[in-house]
């Protein structure tokens, strides 16, 4: 019984050093998110977590009347590769990867006035949020998440193309 005791202690304080030593790492396992894709990206609630509910346009619609108004620049955070085997007619290039390398490139081209809707991989990607904190950091004004990204883009048959030449840098 005594063994019992001393076993189970010893699993007490091995989870509760790993709890504590999760909380204040930079980098630890959320014990909570958002996990329904119904309601936006997924993520978890973690200390660096770039999800901004706020910033998302759940609606295709929405976003094919933006893009056809023609007043906004739209932003792949997706890697290079992904771009160039397919991507929303006319979108820019700016994988979240390498936005240090292109981000000067970019300012230079766009100014902080300018409407960005980002995207990526769908829900499951947080890249395109990654990307839309970066941009606001940078004082761009009005950025959106465009949550469902391209693979809801090109289902519903919307302009799309392939290649590199729309490349920001």
């Amino acid at each position: 019984m005594k063994m019992l005791k001393e076993c189970l202690l010893i699993v007490v304080i091995s989870c509760l050093c790993g709890f504590l030593f999760n909380l204040f790492s930079p980098r630890g396992i959320a014990l909570v998110g958002q996990w329904d894709m119904s309601e936006g990206v997924i993520s978890a609630v973690t200390k660096d977590n770039p999800v901004a509910h706020d910033l998302e346009i759940g609606d295709i619609g929405v976003v094919k009347e933006i893009y056809d108004s023609g007043d906004s620049v739209f932003i792949d955070a997706r890697a290079e590769k992904a771009f160039e085997e397919g991507h929303i007619k006319g979108a820019v290039s700016l994988p979240i990867g390498l936005y240090e390398e292109r981000l000067e490139a970019f300012i230079m081209k766009y100014p902080p006035s300018t409407h960005i809707i980002t995207y990526c991989s769908g829900r499951t990607c947080q890249d395109s949020h990654e990307l839309a904190q970066i941009l606001l950091q940078f004082d761009y004004e009005k950025v959106n998440v465009f949550i469902d990204g391209y693979p809801a883009w090109e289902k519903s048959d919307y302009p799309i193309e392939a290649g590199s030449e729309n490349e920001s840098g």
